[in-house]
């Protein structure tokens, strides 16, 4: 059981009470909206830990919704629609997103996807819990991130795909492992929420992030973080 509160976004109120019935089983506080403005009105008015938010919404879409709450927040957010097209998934995930489901969906699924998303990676050795290299600087204990002089503000799976690389240097690790590391063992052939994943993060971390130089595309394998000597 869990005592997480999460926040659901969706125009349908049968949705709505749907999820809310298989989330309060499971002890999760639920908050509801049914658009993107009450959505963004809930959340100045209270704290959530994970949003689920639908893409196909009227007047504020998802995506809108996403990018304004991504704006000013690190919460988890997991997107939902009906259409199960690749371009979607990556229109989800580069607005914020931590996930990506399709309706309709099981409660397992459904519940595992938020485990996932409610998870955090295990944090380093004490020993590690900042590193430094050039200009970037990363505090593991405070999931912070600075670049020069200037907060690069990562979302939670950004940073925790970021935690696992720093920590495993140096190496080729391929796409299924970095998926199962940091998403959970239910995930492996997401190789898509990679690329978009890696492309964020070389966008917030990397002085030209089309010629990286620490986020390393290893071909057909999967990335390598490559400490700077």
């Amino acid at each position: 059981m869990s005592s997480a509160r999460i926040l659901i976004v969706d125009d349908d109120p049968q949705i709505r009470r749907v999820l809310r019935m298989a989330l309060v089983a499971q002890g999760y506080e639920i908050l509801d909206a049914r658009n993107g403005e009450e959505a963004l009105e809930k959340l100045r008015d209270a704290k959530v830990d994970l949003i689920i938010l639908d893409m196909n919404m009227p007047g504020m879409s998802g995506l809108e919704t996403c990018r304004t709450i991504r704006s000013t927040s690190d919460v988890s957010i997991i997107m939902l629609t009906v259409r199960d097209a690749e371009t979607d998934k990556v229109d989800a995930l580069d607005a914020g997103a931590d996930d990506y489901m399709t309706k309709p969906f099981s409660s397992p699924e459904l519940l595992a996807r938020i485990r996932a998303a409610l998870r955090r990676s295990p944090q380093l050795s004490t020993e590690m819990q900042v590193v430094r290299f050039d200009d970037v600087e990363i505090n593991f204990s405070l999931r912070r991130v600075a670049v020069g002089n200037r907060e690069a503000r990562l979302t939670p799976k950004e940073f925790d795909l970021l935690q696992y690389m720093v920590a495993h240097p140096n190496v080729p690790i391929p796409h299924t492992k970095l998926l199962q590391s940091v998403w959970g063992p239910d995930y492996g052939n997401e190789v898509e929420y990679l690329r978009v994943f890696i492309n964020q993060l070389r966008k917030k971390i990397e002085k030209n992030p089309s010629h990286p130089k620490y986020l390393v595309t290893e071909p057909w394998v999967g990335y390598r973080f490559r400490f700077p000597e």
